[in-house]
């Protein structure tokens, strides 16, 4: 049955809930009242908003309001799905070119090859876990999978292994630790693993297919990763130099400036467009496009002060709640099933915790508590945590009870990471950099993810 976009109003006897446009302003408004109502009661537990925002999307969805059937059918009926899963996607790929684009390497530099093995450090063993997870899963959740052992166990080792960049500069930002050498070095590495965790995710999308049936020729894979890398070699090579030259031309001038903004964020989506067209996800695209664009004369930090209010103020929690909508906590049942989120959350911190301590104690000579407390820094996950998992389920490489017990774990590491950073840092910064010397999300005090 066709939507319409707006109704006739309610004299001439139409419901405008029954409509595209007046029903996604009323959910876009539910949201944001719900989530910065959380985030609001959470502040006292020095909580990043993802939280809230992940909160708030489980407590509108199947597992509490969504109970509700007058409610569900109300507010979020099943044909509106795709207006509102469509502004949230929107809505994280302009945030992840945001992501790319803010990313500084110079910190990378500096910190050198200690941020690289830490990252790895923190890579690896989740990674390896994976693929023990994946029989034991089989195990506790029977349930039939689309995707081989091996696309499961590269989605599954994605969302054990990442760091979750913003979420992470949110929490040194509220502990004051953003400016200092430790903030530093846990930011290049999370840096690192960001490369990383996109990278993988490229791997899994080109291996995944999405269904059991092989789509294309065999060697689709091959093609997918090779077109993938193209593209990469295309937006360095070619486009950034274009786009250096726009920086130049661009200038102070008002009008000059926002047609280059504007020119940009259409490559950015133009880039998504592409990457979803070779057979990886849009946020790839929009990513890779954010870290060639050039930084001369603060043109990166121009977009960014631009595009930065809306989508982390409007758009995103949208993409955080609709995460919450999808994931049905009622679906996790039994003691095997409850075991496995147990289990997984314990690998997911236990393997970014213990290859972070080991390689900063023995391999940096960095303080024991500061490397435990680097270990939780690592381990914190949001927002990549969550583009893997809806990935995996839109692809149907997971289904819905692997997605609410991964989600339950992204969920669990990101709240204690705070309480457990500020036991283990009790010492107050001594040597500082100035902030912008590290790889810093800009666009005002507030921490989007």
């Amino acid at each position: 049955m066709a939507v319409k976009m707006a109704s006739d109003g309610l004299w001439q006897g139409e419901n405008p809930l029954d409509f595209a446009l007046p029903l996604l302003a009323v959910q876009i408004a539910v949201v944001l009242v719900t989530t910065q109502g959380l985030a609001f009661a959470l502040k006292p537990l020095r909580q990043p908003r993802v939280v809230a925002e992940i909160l708030g999307g489980i407590l509108l969805g199947p597992s509490a309001l969504g109970r509700w059937g007058a409610f569900r059918r109300t507010i979020f009926p099943e044909w509106s799905t795709a207006a509102l899963d469509t502004v949230s996607g929107l809505g994280l790929l302009l945030f992840l070119f945001l992501v790319g684009l803010e990313l500084d390497f110079g910190a990378v530099r500096r910190v050198g090859p200690r941020s690289v093995a830490i990252a790895a450090a923190g890579i690896v063993p989740p990674l390896l876990a994976a693929a023990g997870i994946v029989p034991l899963l089989d195990l506790a959740v029977p349930a039939p999978r689309d995707a081989s052992y091996f696309s499961l166990c590269v989605f599954l080792g994605a969302a054990l292994s990442v760091t979750a960049l913003p979420v992470l500069a949110c929490i040194l930002k509220e502990l004051g630790l953003l400016g200092v050498p430790f903030g530093e070095t846990a930011m290049a590495a999370a840096a690192v693993n960001d490369v990383f965790a996109w990278t993988l995710l490229a791997l899994a999308l080109a291996v995944s297919g999405g269904g059991r049936e092989p789509k294309g020729p065999p060697l689709a894979p091959v093609y997918i990763l090779a077109s993938g890398a193209l593209f990469v070699a295309f937006t360095f090579f070619a486009l950034r130099p274009l786009m250096a030259n726009l920086a130049r031309r661009a200038g102070p001038d008002d009008a000059e400036g926002d047609l280059a903004c504007s020119g940009a964020v259409a490559c950015a989506l133009l880039a998504g467009s592409v990457t979803d067209a070779i057979g990886v996800h849009p946020v790839f695209g929009a990513f890779v496009f954010g870290l060639a664009m050039p930084r001369e004369s603060g043109f990166a930090e121009r977009i960014g002060t631009k595009v930065a209010p809306l989508v982390s103020g409007l758009m995103l929690p949208l993409y955080f709640a609709t995460s919450g909508l999808h994931t049905d906590v009622d679906s996790v049942q039994g003691v095997a099933a409850w075991g496995m989120v147990a289990l997984v959350v314990a690998v997911a911190v236990a393997g970014k915790f213990g290859g972070t301590f080991a390689v900063a104690v023995a391999g940096t000579g960095m303080a024991r508590r500061e490397a435990a407390a680097l270990g939780v820094a690592m381990s914190a996950k949001g927002l990549v945590e969550l583009i893997v998992l809806n990935i995996g389920k839109e692809k149907k490489v997971l289904d819905d009870t692997t997605f609410a017990i991964f989600v339950i774990m992204a969920l669990t590491t990101t709240v204690v990471a705070t309480p457990l950073m500020t036991a283990l840092y009790r010492q107050p910064p001594t040597a500082t950099t100035p902030e912008s010397d590290g790889v810093e999300l800009k666009g005002g005090d507030a921490c989007p993810a």
